[in-house]
């Protein structure tokens, strides 16, 4: 950051009379706002470095300052040396292999800017922070890289990062981006893409991307219709469970008449954006109706009253099922029956009880992928039985 004021926050005189700040907001501040030189912490931020103000100060300055200023050294003193990172194409298990993946990221979209547009938390520094951060990223293809031949063409995706913090270090992330929304924006052939992609997995002994099955159902019972709400903090995060169990395991699509506003609107996938509660049930039918025996597991959900008014409560999700019909994912194609993994995260906006926005990324490449890595990985035991 240029020109910064080097003393550190926790020694900047405050007067008496002063109140502690509010902890930031993203939506209605300018980044200058969001990175402050002179404020006074609104959380104590034990073992933080000293210009991070509070937890928000703190994803966002540090993710502008690895991606936007290049100071990918950072990532040292922000990442723990066995940190675990789960992406939608692999898990990475140490540090120095996160520093490498962002510096090839870097070498393929060299004028990506990452702008925040929100940041969910929860959590308090001694017992370790929890932030989802979702970012619109824009830029254009000028450089060779792993997309291919670089063309010039301009992008724009969105990505959340689901951190775990402690004493200024990242021990887990979880990373959603939309790869598929850039590389259609690129003109890449998407199946000559992810077929590039599974063949590199297959190579290396892999066969599968998944992390392990959930059963949506037992014998013959029906889904079941209450939901585990133990990861729940409060009672709209509840409520938010129950209505997202309802929803993609029940198949109960009229909550989402009853749970979103007549005006809500739909940030989705693909740079989606939709309006109105018609758009959002048909673009949620589309995912249950490509995979429609997978169950929907929330993984982790937290909220946080809104500047704008109402709450924000962000949840991170996984969806595990068979490609079995037709969906809205048009580039899946004719029914395969391979299994597929979704990592999902997911931004709701509460307001008088009801969505009025809802910001969700999932990425419809890593899915794709996975389709074709399971058909290469037949390729031999269909040779073998027709020899």
């Amino acid at each position: 950051m240029g020109n910064q004021d080097t003393t550190p926050v926790a020694d900047k005189k405050v007067t008496a009379s002063a109140k502690a700040p509010q902890v930031m907001q993203v939506e209605t501040n300018d980044f200058v706002d969001l990175v402050p030189e002179t404020r006074q912490r609104a959380h104590s931020m034990e073992g933080f470095d000293d210009c991070y103000s509070d937890i928000v100060d703190y994803i966002i300055r540090c993710t502008h300052k690895i991606w936007d200023e290049r100071d990918v050294g950072l990532i040292y003193t922000h990442y723990t040396h066995n940190c675990v990172l789960y992406g939608t194409m692999g898990t990475m298990y140490n540090r120095e292999d996160v520093v490498r993946d962002t510096i090839q990221r870097l070498v393929s979209l060299p004028e990506r800017r990452g702008l925040a547009t929100s940041v969910i938390w929860n959590g308090d520094d001694k017992n370790g922070f929890y932030t989802s951060h979702l970012v619109t990223g824009t830029g254009r293809y000028t450089q060779n890289g792993h997309f291919g031949k670089a063309n010039g063409r301009p992008f724009v995706s969105r990505t959340v990062a689901d951190c775990m913090i402690l004493r200024n270090k990242i021990y887990r992330e979880w990373v959603v981006s939309d790869q598929m929304a850039i590389i259609l924006q690129l003109g890449i052939d998407p199946h000559g893409y992810a077929e590039k992609i599974a063949a590199s997995k297959l190579s290396q002994g892999l066969k599968s991307l998944d992390i392990g099955e959930n059963g949506l159902m037992l014998g013959q019972y029906p889904v079941a219709e209450g939901v585990d709400t133990s990861i729940a903090n409060n009672d709209l995060e509840r409520k938010t469970l129950e209505m997202l169990h309802a929803i993609y395991n029940r198949k109960m699509f009229g909550e989402i008449r009853r749970n979103y506003a007549p005006t809500c609107m739909y940030h989705g996938p693909l740079m989606k954006e939709l309006y109105g509660i018609n758009a959002v049930t048909h673009q949620i039918i589309g995912l249950v109706g490509a995979l429609p025996d997978a169950v929907y597991s929330p993984q982790h959900i937290c909220s946080v009253p809104d500047i704008e008014g109402g709450t924000k409560v962000a949840v991170r999700w996984v969806m595990e099922g068979h490609h079995l019909g037709f969906g809205g994912l048009e580039s899946f194609g004719d029914p395969t029956g391979k299994r597929v993994q979704v990592m999902g995260m997911s931004h709701f906006h509460f307001k008088d009880g009801k969505i009025v926005d809802e910001w969700t990324v999932y990425d419809e490449l890593s899915m794709l992928v996975q389709i074709k890595l399971a058909q290469l990985a037949d390729k031999p035991s269909a040779e073998e039985a027709l020899a």
